[in-house]
This record gives structure tokens, sequence and C-alpha cells, in this order.
């Protein structure tokens, strides 16, 4: 517990894990702190040790020992993934602290669950939820989402990820045809959720182009999954051609999104999609899915959305945008205006900042 003495954080954000992992949700909450103490306020973001959202017994500690520590009436964000099955943990320090739930999506919502594991968390979220002084949204949909859980709407601020500006990748400003192969970008962890068999088998299908395919996300969040995709690719013959990359540094990645000539998402479902954005940002056109927020994320001339699962529907768009000049010509101004729309992280915060109550 912290003495009497010392002087409280403005916020405490508690998140699952390393807080520096390249997850879209650690992302965000990273970005959020920092901006947050560009206004000013005194951040401490705190990783909880433990397996989540499926919690072992270090991971219950870790959180009633994070929340046990903090003084009467602190103010703590919970990114949802920690408390999502330890409600019994929040409920004890919901009336003692100031508890935001930061909900990127429901743990219920995501691929591959059982029938008995969706239901499991759809009880133990909406428990965890009652605990909440408010819920943080990244996205509109994810806060329509949260009626399903019991949260009233008068409890839920929506706070859309910012942008962090960037330059124009370089195909935008200068592509000449035909003299190298089309560099095709994926970023996303290798998780089911993600859709990597949808892409592996729509690529499949476009061996009579000339493209390479860079898939950048985290291989150690499933293995046996990531292992599988690696057999997928290996068996549709397309080993020299997509590279399972793992996950980069920031200036890495920035490299490859500089080199890109369009970004592809296959995701089954997203919370919103960052990486749409920070494509969007370099001036990329994104082929992605309709899963989830993706249908809202992607603007409307930006690029070209499918639905998700639909292999063949992926395929026929990357097809479509490889033969035709026309249509990437199109695609790649309409990405560029979305790029002039996007908030920063400064105008994200500020929003964070009136969600908690602080003008």
């Amino acid at each position: 517990m912290m003495s009497a003495t010392s002087r409280p954080p403005d916020l405490t954000l508690l998140v699952a894990g390393d807080p520096e992992q390249r997850t879209g949700s650690h992302v965000y909450d990273a970005r959020i702190a920092e901006a947050l103490r560009q206004r000013d306020w005194d951040v401490e973001v705190e990783g909880l040790a433990g397996r989540f959202p499926t919690p072992d017994q270090q991971a219950n500690e870790s959180l009633e020992h994070a929340l046990s520590r903090q003084p009467e009436g602190a103010r703590v964000v919970l990114d949802a993934m920690v408390m999502a099955g330890l409600p019994e943990v929040v409920a004890r320090h919901a009336d003692r602290l100031e508890l935001t739930a930061l909900m990127h999506h429901p743990q219920a919502d995501e691929t591959g669950l059982s029938e008995s594991q969706r239901e499991g968390f759809l009880f133990s979220e909406t428990l965890a939820l009652r605990s909440m002084h408010r819920v943080i949204a990244t996205s509109l949909f994810t806060a329509e989402r949260l009626a399903g859980f019991g949260v009233l709407p008068s409890r839920i601020h929506v706070v859309e990820p910012g942008v962090t500006p960037a330059p124009l990748a370089n195909s935008v400003e200068r592509h000449v045809e035909g003299t190298e192969p089309t560099r095709l970008l994926c970023v996303a962890s290798l998780t089911p959720r993600k859709g990597y068999g949808v892409l592996i088998e729509a690529l499949s299908e476009l061996s009579d182009f000339d493209w390479q395919c860079d898939c950048i996300g985290g291989l150690d969040l499933d293995p046996d999954h990531a292992s599988r995709i690696e057999t997928m690719i290996e068996e549709k013959g397309l080993g020299e051609r997509v590279c399972l990359l793992g996950t980069r540094s920031p200036e890495a990645l920035s490299a490859y999104y500089a080199e890109a000539d369009l970004f592809v998402l296959p995701s089954y479902y997203e919370g919103y999609g960052m990486v749409v954005t920070e494509a969007l940002a370099r001036g990329l056109p994104v082929i992605t899915t309709t899963g989830g927020a993706l249908r809202h994320t992607l603007p409307e001339g930006a690029g070209v959305a499918v639905e998700p699962g639909d292999a063949q529907a992926l395929a026929s768009a990357m097809r479509g945008w490889l033969e035709d000049g026309e249509l990437r010509a199109q695609l790649s101004r309409g990405a560029v205006e979305a790029r002039r729309q996007q908030q920063d992280w400064h105008s994200a915060a500020k929003a964070f900042a009136v969600a908690l109550g602080e003008g």
C-alpha cells in the first residue's frame, strides 16, 4: 500500500504482461499514457504477471496486489484483458477505488472459443463490468456491443485511437510498374482471429502475379496456430513469397510500411483495427474485411472490405487491385485523402481525459 505521505499518480493503468508488447491494445495503452503525460498527467503503467485473459494463480495474485496497493479513491484504468476473468478481484476494490475498464473488444468475441468458453467470458466480463465506475471503448462498434454485457450507455465513453504522423510510403509518390514484385504487408499477431489461414488461401489463388507478402506480428501468442500457418504456407508452395517475420521494432516496422504497395488485414473480427489507420497514415490503400469494427474503421474509397472468412472474396479483391491500374490509382488517392482526416494521439488523450471526468 502507498504511504500516506506519498502522492499517488493521477492515473494507474494496469495491462497484461509486458507494457512494451507490440499488440494493438498495448500500443493503444502506451500511446494514451504518453499523450496524457504530455498533458502533465502523472501516469503509471503497470504490467501484470501471469496468464490473461484466462487467469492462473499468478494473474490472480498480481491483480490483487496491484489494486490493494492503491490508496483510497485512486483512479485506476484496467485494460479489459486483465479484468475479464477475475470479476471477484475487481469487485473487492470497487467501493474503494475509481475503476475504469478500457475495452478494446470483449474476450467473449475472440475467434476460436468453444461455446462453453464463450459463455464463461460473457458471464465473467458482465460481472467485472458491473464493478466499473465507467467503461472506455475504443470504437463505437465495441460501445454498442457492450449492451450485451449489461452496461448502460450512460456509463460508456468512446475514445478511438489516434495516429502518429508518418511520411507517405515510397509507392505513393513513385511507383514504377512491373520492375519488381508488388509488396503486400500484413501486420497482425498469428492468432486465429487475425485470419491468416484465409489470407494464405487467397494468396494461393494469385500465384500468376508477381508479389511478395511480408507478415509482421507475434508468433508466440498461439504457437500451435502459428505452426499450422507455417505448414499451410509450405503446402501451398508459398514459402518463398510469404514471410512470417515475427515482431519488429517500431523503426523496422516503419521501414516495411515505407516499402509496401498494399496493406492487407484478413481478420475475422477487430474491436477497431489500429493497423488500418497506421497504413492509411502512410497513404497505403487497404484490403480488409467487414469483421467487427473494421467496416467502420476503413473509410470509403480508401480500400476494399470483404466478408470475413471468405478467401475467394479476398482473392478477388486483391486480384482486382493487382490487375487494374485505374483502381490502384483511385484507392491510393482515397487513402491519401483519409490520411488528411486522421486525429492524432493528442486529440485522443484529450477525449480520454474528458471521459475520466477531466476537462
